[in-house]
């Protein structure tokens, strides 16, 4: 074990650094000119799909209209919203609502041109 542990303490640093590879050999992979690497199926052939592809397909664009669904019908939790409400109550049940209700006016209060 002492033998196998020596001669790698015996040469320099940088010669030890140098010989180290953190991954396989470099490798180079010339495009084909197709997508993904497929080829076309010959002509009045389908392609074949992988067994993952329909689940992909199902799961994130059916995901996608659950999220759609989820964000338009979320309640309205915003400190406005909730603040507009107790104000319209506590003016109610104070009676002071009516004297500050819209009420539009008719003609009375139009310019004439």
């Amino acid at each position: 074990m002492l033998r196998s542990i020596l001669p790698t303490l015996r040469q320099p640093v940088r010669q030890q650094l140098a010989r180290r590879t953190y991954a396989s050999q470099p490798s180079y992979h010339q495009p084909s000119g197709y997508i993904f690497g497929e080829k076309p199926p010959p002509a009045g052939q389908k392609r074949v799909k992988e067994d993952w592809e329909n689940l992909y397909y199902y799961g994130f664009f059916g995901g996608m209209i659950l999220a759609g669904f989820v964000l338009v019908y979320k309640p309205d939790t915003s400190i406005q919203a909730w603040a507009t409400t107790e104000a319209q109550r506590r003016l109610e049940e104070s009676g002071e609502w009516e004297k500050i209700k819209y009420k539009p006016s008719g003609s009375e209060g139009s310019v004439g041109v």
